[in-house]
């Protein structure tokens, strides 16, 4: 089984395999952590974007970390919080998906994950991590990564995931 663990601090200095990217659907960059990755991956991070042609929902797609210290960047479109009866937890539990398959296809042993949707999208922290952590565990069998680390903002988002994750 691999390590799952909750860490603090700046996904974009982390030294993994591939880091996940909360991206908005055109890809092209936005705020949060959107915004930090691209502006530490340099602008070939925005070129590489374009030619995916957007994201949808639920979905991931795979581009090189460039400057970053990861090789990869999986970007994920997770969704936006409207109460909870538009399909949001399952969209976001395919968020996590995709990119353990990403993860699987591109050969990763390492992965970041940011607390996906939980910023400005609004979905309720304690409830994403549980999601997050779930999923996780349930779809990481067969995909080869060792080491699963939640990168959290924030010490009350630590605290979750370090409750959850026991």
């Amino acid at each position: 089984m691999a390590e799952l663990i909750a860490v603090s601090g700046d996904i974009t200095k982390l030294h993994v395999d591939a880091i996940v990217n909360a991206a908005n659907s055109s890809l092209l960059g936005g705020g949060g952590v959107d915004g930090a990755i691209h502006r530490a991956a340099g602008p070939e991070l925005l070129d590489a974007c374009r030619k995916l042609h957007g994201c949808a929902t639920g979905d991931a797609k795979a581009t090189p970390g460039f400057r970053l210290p990861a090789r990869w960047v999986f970007h994920t479109v997770g969704p936006v919080w409207n109460g909870g009866g538009q399909g949001e937890e399952e969209k976001l539990a395919s968020c996590y998906r995709r990119c353990l398959e990403l993860a699987r296809e591109h050969g990763v042993r390492s992965i970041a994950f940011p607390a996906i949707s939980t910023g400005i999208y609004g979905f309720p922290s304690e409830r994403a991590a549980k999601i997050a952590i779930q999923t996780v565990r349930d779809d990481i069998e067969g995909t080869g990564v060792e080491r699963v680390e939640f990168v959290c903002f924030g010490e009350e988002t630590r605290r979750i995931y370090d409750a959850l994750l026991g």
